[in-house]
């Protein structure tokens, strides 16, 4: 865009309104002169636009966003509340995050797009300089401070702040929340119940009236995710939601406005399923494959089949009593060469019947790259009696010769009986007591594997 003196005020004025009518454009419009290269649109990047252009035309009332990482979407977000400002100075937006530094990051960007000179060029917005902060800036009309746009963490502070504004009709900022739930939290009931919880509860609240629009934006992560919690009733008000998954077969190309029906190529590469990546230029198919397998994206973390399915074709798997299967595991007949030895040993808080057992597990690896279970123990028992039985299977598996190894050491969860029976001895026989420090459930750290 063209921001000089000498521009044709009939096409400026033409800018403007398109920019005010199309968000799709205005993205567009105002990426090029801030990174240089043109934002390269998708058919998915048309999809989301025209969702936000009818949330701010009041035809969505509140919008749920799942798309896959790396989708673009918070380009899209972002330039929603600088196309609001532009639109309506008065505009107050919120805009929250499981991320601190990416709530900052948005409203900064947001901020500097509405003090470049190509967007002063078309509204000529003054931005307070009492509030001028990456978390927090002020917009000022008629010598007064007016619009607003705040962001935080999900954590974060919120009270007092208010999204939209009583004082004009129609679009007047918006509640945007932008992943909610930090993924690494999805497997964490309690993580997850909080974050339902504060969207129900303190953010829905934020609306300066009852039509200011809620836009939750995220890839799907659990089947009891913040989507769902929205989706399933929970919070009042009429919600539609567009789903896009990484890879998209005929019928989901058939379910899309026919409009966007168009934008999809369909040319391109397709596997024996008749699936192909919903961004080719971005995801290559054969990347997205052998990522549904289980492997690493782009930037080398680890993407287990669950992630998948979850977060990249928005369709979460339920998680039953079947995590760990049975034909997992093997027997064995004759122990192999083992390169190490060690003892764990998960303890139980109470002894009741309804409580759970004390284990502890003697496992070796062995040269063949293979884990093995040599012995077990299991039991309820009060602390003096634990510690007895600690030392006895220690007793009884410290002898070695050069095909099992000697014990590295016996590992204790430290909790409950465990941080006594770490604490009474921290070695016995010449073997390492180690304490092992827990800050996810079980759950979680098995997902985490």
């Amino acid at each position: 865009m063209n921001s000089r003196a000498n521009i044709d005020p009939v096409k400026l004025k033409a800018k403007r309104i398109k920019c005010e009518d199309e968000h799709l454009f205005f993205t567009r419009a105002f990426f090029l002169p801030r990174m240089g290269f043109k934002f390269l649109v998708n058919w998915h990047h048309e999809y989301i636009a025209d969702a936000i252009d009818k949330v701010i035309s009041g035809e969505i009332p509140n919008l749920v966003i799942n798309v896959p990482p790396g989708s673009g979407k918070t380009e899209l977000l972002t330039n929603l509340i600088a196309r609001g400002i532009g639109r309506n100075q008065r505009s107050r937006f919120l805009y929250l995050s499981f991320s601190q530094s990416l709530v900052e990051d948005v409203s900064a960007t947001a901020r500097n797009i509405v003090k470049s000179p190509d967007f002063q060029a078309l509204w000529p917005v003054k931005i307070s300089t009492s509030t001028d902060a990456k978390a927090s800036w002020k917009t000022t009309v008629d010598g007064y401070e007016a619009g607003h746009v705040y962001s935080a963490s999900m954590g974060g502070q919120v009270t007092g702040r208010r999204a939209g504004t009583l004082a004009d009709l129609g679009f007047t900022g918006a509640i945007i929340l932008d992943d909610p739930l930090k993924p690494e939290d999805a497997f964490s009931k309690t993580a997850r119940n909080k974050a339902n919880r504060k969207i129900l509860n303190t953010v829905n609240s934020r609306k300066a009236k009852s039509s200011t629009p809620i836009i939750l934006i995220m890839q799907r992560l659990h089947v009891e995710d913040p989507t769902n919690f929205v989706m399933t009733g929970n919070v009042p008000g009429e919600w539609h939601q567009i789903s896009i998954p990484a890879l998209i077969d005929d019928d989901y190309i058939q379910s899309l406005p026919e409009h966007i029906q168009k934008k999809v190529p369909r040319d391109v590469e397709r596997d024996e399923k008749g699936r192909q990546s919903y961004w080719p230029l971005k995801e290559s198919l054969q990347s997205l494959l052998q990522l549904e397998k289980g492997g690493q994206d782009k930037d080398g973390a680890t993407v287990s089949r669950y992630t998948f399915s979850s977060q990249y074709m928005q369709q979460p798997k339920k998680l039953g009593g079947d995590l760990i299967k049975g034909e997992w595991f093997g027997e064995y007949h004759e122990l192999p060469e083992l390169v190490w030895r060690a003892v764990y040993v998960d303890t139980a808080q109470k002894v009741k019947e309804e409580n759970d057992f004390t284990v502890f597990l003697l496992v070796g690896m062995g040269v063949d790259g293979k884990l093995y279970l040599i012995d077990l123990l299991r039991g309820k028992w009060e602390a003096p009696e634990m510690n007895k039985k600690a030392k006895a299977f220690i007793d009884k598996h410290k002898a070695y010769d050069f095909t099992t190894k000697p014990l590295r050491y016996m590992k204790v969860e430290d909790k409950a009986h465990g941080t006594q029976l770490v604490q009474s001895w921290q070695k016995y026989g010449g073997i390492p007591i180690i304490p092992v420090q827990r800050e996810k459930d079980k759950l979680t750290r098995f997902m985490d594997v």
